[in-house]
């Protein structure tokens, strides 16, 4: 059995704030603004497990009312989406991802986003793909207010041995 899911996350873009995408930091002068470290490809990554799972979204997991998931950092959220995906017996078959962004450029930082993500999800890289773009100036993108990721997963049921 295989399921798909799609996520969607946006994040205000602020100064006095650290910038982290897919895990990584990034040099930049402002940064997402979030209860957590806001990373937006990360939700968007924990999102779309999580609908695939029909688990809900990342807020009735992870609210913001809760004051233990403040400035948490992203990757430890993914960890616990990733162990209720093993508990729904399921593993990753793949994840396709988009960032927009107008600035800074994501190009250098995609392969180690996408290390970041294949190892914590315990995958392949070659399951983990990560795009950026731009939104040509057009939209909050486009005018560096925000960033905004889509991510799309395929899950497939984690057959044990012996089944």
């Amino acid at each position: 059995m295989m399921r798909i899911g799609i996520g969607y996350d946006v994040h205000r873009l602020v100064e006095g704030r650290k910038l982290i995408i897919g895990g990584v930091e990034i040099a930049h002068e402002k940064g997402l603004l979030g209860h957590s470290d806001a990373d937006v490809l990360i939700h968007a990554i924990m999102d779309s497990i999580i609908g695939a799972l029909a688990l809900g979204d990342i807020g009735k997991h992870f609210p913001d009312t809760d004051e233990s998931y403040k400035d948490i950092n992203s990757m430890k959220l993914l960890e616990r989406t990733y162990d209720l995906m093993l508990e729904s017996g399921y593993t990753i078959g793949n994840i396709d991802c988009v960032v927009a962004a107008q600035k800074p450029k994501l190009a250098p930082y995609i392969y180690t986003m996408r290390e970041n993500i294949a190892a914590l999800l315990n995958t392949s890289i070659d399951n983990v793909n990560v795009k950026a773009t731009t939104t040509e100036k057009l939209g909050f993108e486009g005018r560096e207010e925000g960033v905004s990721a889509q991510a799309v997963c395929l899950l497939v049921e984690n057959y044990k041995q012996g089944n």
